[in-house]
């Protein structure tokens, strides 16, 4: 007994002190970070051989079968989610024009959320305009706008709709609410993989007539012959028009959601190359989180250069090592996600930005939301250089070049197989720390070892922390809670 006891106790001692430890991680921001510079080159070549190729290879389609059993509101499924390249079927000469081809989406996605923004400030302002441009001479009609510059759609699910369910691939985005689909018979329809949905082969479907609430929940409406008709315009002049229905949503062998409320869309122009539509993840009444009631949702993004997947969950907890800050809405507009986002720290050190920057006034305006459809974080102004200028000197030993498009912070790592740069961190209310992984701020811009440093500035709001800086992260929505965690490398 003599010497159980003290093995006993340093046995004790040993397991708090790996407590401590990982206290401190969550608590002690991280000063160095190794990023392989080798690695994502790589990438860079093998995501280009993909998409040259044509190849899809890497994408496992749910079967199609008959499921039985009706998804229950606290189930909880996953599914498999996949970035945009595994639809996009262009051919691109190089690295550098893949990305500058992801950049110009961008900015048109973030142009489309400050609008949104905007028209949400000033309702009263756009809603008779837009109701005007859905129903000149009391048809369906919408402006014709070329869909080069699309504003959405980086990362896709498949889902089945309809009875008998057929599979469709579908953009999912947390800056919408409402749901839809092309549908026959089609005004106007851009290209997408699948054939286009039919709603005379299901016998789920149902549309909607005016009075219905679903009709009244829209932003802009109206009505012919008792149908309630619907539009959504997005900020590059992109949009869907037509017909509010409710169909079956089936979820892989997870189970199947009757009369979720969607558009069905006869007249889309310039969105969501290879799609067939779009589940809306914001938090509107019409959303999909909101018409399964779910107490939360989550999703885990993959590196868009690689041929992983990733997966979208309904009812999945908070994992337990999670860093979680509160989640809250906008007195002006439900959709948008905003955090308690205080700050940021560079190589370990706070970097000098007031915690105000990040805060929701009453009015709407400020404040920072998490958005899966926009790539590059955007901060304002004088935050973004605060941060810029904190990373550029602790990196005074490392080769920079010119600029690249959105990003003014640019290296030549040519030559290099692996280095050490700055940590970089997000700081939420109440000092928590979360490490951001090395390639989610650092990231190549082209083949040739150029890497950039993954900011961007705006002068407008909403500020966004974008899907570049979620990769590889569980992005965990607890909307029981209203809470959100971070829990890294859970894809």
């Amino acid at each position: 007994m003599a010497t159980t006891k003290p093995f006993f106790l340093f046995t004790l001692l040993f397991f708090f002190s790996l407590l401590i430890s990982f206290t401190f991680s969550r608590t002690i921001p991280s000063t160095t970070s190794p990023l392989n510079v080798s690695s994502a080159l790589k990438l860079t070549t093998e995501i280009l051989n993909t998409l040259n190729a044509h190849s899809d290879v890497a994408f496992q389609p749910f079967a199609q079968e008959t499921i039985q059993q009706p998804f229950l509101n606290s189930s909880s499924f996953s599914f498999p989610i996949h970035s945009r390249e595994i639809l996009d079927k262009t051919q691109y000469k190089d690295y550098k024009t893949l990305l500058q081809s992801r950049l110009e989406r961008d900015s048109a996605r973030v142009n489309s959320l400050v609008k949104k923004l905007r028209r949400a400030l000033n309702k009263d302002e756009v809603k008779s305009t837009d109701n005007q441009m859905l129903t000149q001479g009391g048809e369906l009609s919408a402006p014709l706008v070329s869909g080069e510059s699309q504003g959405s759609g980086e990362y896709f699910t498949r889902i089945g709709v309809g009875s008998p369910a057929e599979q469709f691939y579908m953009v999912i985005d947390t800056g919408s609410d409402v749901n839809w689909i092309q549908c026959k018979p089609c005004v106007d329809c851009y290209e997408q993989s699948d054939p286009l949905y039919d709603p005379s082969a299901s016998s789920s479907y149902k549309s909607l007539s005016c009075n219905s609430p679903q009709c009244d929940a829209l932003d802009v409406s109206a009505c012919l012959r008792d149908q309630c008709l619907y539009e959504v315009t997005y900020g590059d002049g992109s949009f869907t028009a037509g017909n509010l229905m409710t169909e079956t949503l089936s979820f892989g062998k997870s189970g199947y959601v009757e009369s979720v409320t969607m558009g069905c869309g006869h007249d889309n122009q310039g969105l969501f190359t290879g799609a067939a539509g779009l589940l809306g993840l914001g938090g509107g009444s019409l959303s999909l989180p909101k018409q399964l009631k779910t107490k939360s949702f989550s999703y885990c993004l993959v590196n868009r250069d690689s041929n992983k997947t990733g997966t979208l969950e309904f009812n999945s907890p908070v994992p337990s090592d999670s860093v979680t800050t509160m989640l809250s809405k906008s007195n002006e507009t439900n959709t948008f996600y905003y955090v308690g986002l205080t700050g940021f720290t560079v190589g370990g050190h706070k970097v000098q930005i007031p915690e105000s920057t990040f805060e929701l006034d009453e009015s709407g305006n400020g404040g920072i939301i998490i958005d899966c459809g926009t790539a590059v974080s955007r901060l304002q102004t004088p935050a973004y250089h605060a941060l810029r200028d904190a990373f550029r000197n602790e990196t005074s030993d490392l080769k920079s070049t010119g600029p690249y498009s959105l990003f003014d912070t640019c290296y030549d790592l040519s030559g290099l197989s692996t280095v050490k740069v700055p940590s970089v961190s997000f700081v939420f209310a109440g000092n928590k720390y979360l490490d951001l992984p090395t390639e989610n701020y650092l990231i190549p811009v082209d083949s040739d070892g150029t890497f950039c440093f993954a900011f961007a500035s705006t002068d407008s709001s909403p500020q966004i922390i974008g899907n570049v800086q979620q990769q590889g992260t569980r992005v965990t929505f607890d909307l029981a809670n209203e809470r959100v965690g971070f829990a890294s490398y859970k894809c």
